[in-house]
C-alpha cells in the first residue's frame, strides 16, 4: 500500500494541566503495564463513566492548520490542541502523541526520543519529527502521562474527543517499534481519554483497526482512505464511525462514490489552511 500522506501541522504547544489521575498501563504487547487506576473528572453534564461519540455521517471540517468558523453544514470538527473547540458542534482535539515536533523536541527527556545502536535520534524525515521511545512500559508510563497533560487540556477545554497522531510511527522506525509497542501506548491513552470523558479516535493505520476492541478506540480519522481504498477497513472496524479527509478530487470522488450516504467525508488541502489562503480548499462534493 502505497504511504498514506500526512499533512501539515501547527505544532503549538498547549497549555497543560495537572493529570487527574496515574495512568492505568496497557497489558498487551511488548510487555505488561501495571499502575494505579485513572481518578475520573466528571465535565459538566456527564456521568462519571460517559463517552460522548461522534455522529454519523455528519458534516466535517479538517481544521487542524488553524481554526476559523466552520460553515453551516459542519456539525464535526478537528482542530489543534492549542485551539479551541468550536461551540455548538462535536470537537476532535488533535494531539501529536507518537513523535515530538520540531520546535518541542527539545522539551522531551533525552531517553524518551528513539534512538539507534549508535545512539542518533531517529525521525521521521518527511516531518523533521524525532520518534518517541515506548519500547518499555516505564516509557510507555512516562511519555503518556506527558501526552495526558494535553489530553488532560483538551477536556478542559470543552473538546468531545482526541485524535492521537502517528499510530504508525512504528512503520517508519526501521524496525526499533512494534505495532505491539503501538497498541500498548495508545491503549493507555485511551484509558487516559475515557478518564476524562473523552472519546477517542484512531488515526490512520488501517492495519491496526481490527484491533480496536483490546485498544478501546472509539472511531477513526482516516485520512485518504477512499484514495487507497481502506475506507472499507475503517468502516467495518468502527462501524461506520469514520471521519474522512481527502486531499484529491480523485480521493473525493472515489470515497463519496463507495461510502457517501455512510460516512464523513471532507476534501481539504494538504496545508489543511485557513480562509483566504491561496491553498484554502473545503468541499464535500
Amino acid at each position: 500500500m502505497p504511504p498514506v500522506k500526512r499533512v501539515l501541522r501547527t505544532g503549538v504547544l498547549g497549555t497543560a494541566t495537572t493529570l487527574a489521575g496515574l495512568l492505568a498501563l496497557a497489558g498487551c504487547g511488548a510487555g505488561n503495564d501495571t499502575s494505579a487506576p485513572p481518578q475520573p473528572v466528571p465535565r459538566p453534564g456527564r456521568t462519571a463513566t460517559s463517552v460522548q461519540l461522534p455522529p454519523l455521517h455528519a458534516g466535517f471540517d479538517y481544521q487542524i492548520g488553524g481554526a476559523y468558523a466552520p460553515a453551516a453544514d459542519v456539525r464535526v470538527v478537528s482542530r489543534d490542541r492549542s485551539s479551541s473547540p468550536a461551540r455548538g458542534l462535536y470537537n476532535i482535539c488533535y494531539v501529536n502523541a507518537f513523535q515530538a515536533q520540531p520546535e518541542e523536541r527539545g522539551q522531551w527527556p533525552a531517553d524518551l526520543l528513539l534512538r539507534d545502536a549508535d545512539g542518533e535520534v531517529v525521525v521521521d524525515k518527511d516531518w523533521n519529527e524525532a520518534l518517541l521511545d515506548i519500547r518499555t512500559p516505564d516509557k510507555r508510563r512516562r511519555v503518556a502521562e506527558r501526552v495526558g497533560r494535553w489530553i488532560d487540556d483538551c477536556a478542559d477545554k470543552g473538546f468531545d474527543a482526541v485524535e492521537p497522531d502517528n499510530y504508525d510511527s512504528y512503520t517508519r522506525s526501521r524496525k526499533l517499534l512494534t505495532s505491539d509497542d503501538a497498541t500498548a501506548f495508545i491503549t493507555l491513552l485511551a484509558r487516559h481519554a475515557h478518564a476524562r470523558h473523552l472519546a477517542i479516535g484512531q488515526k490512520n493505520t488501517a492495519e491496526l483497526a481490527g484491533l480496536r476492541s483490546r485498544t478501546g478506540l472509539d472511531f477513526a480519522v482516516a485520512e485518504e482512505c477512499g484514495e487507497y481504498d481502506e475506507c472499507g477497513t475503517y468502516a467495518k472496524a468502527f462501524h461506520d464511525r469514520v471521519v474522512v479527509i481527502e486531499y484529491t478530487d480523485s480521493g473525493l470522488r472515489k470515497a463519496r462514490g463507495a461510502f457517501g450516504g455512510r460516512l464523513s467525508i471532507v476534501r481539504r488541502d494538504v496545508m489543511v489552511s485557513t480562509p483566504g489562503s491561496a491553498d484554502y480548499v473545503r468541499r464535500t462534493r
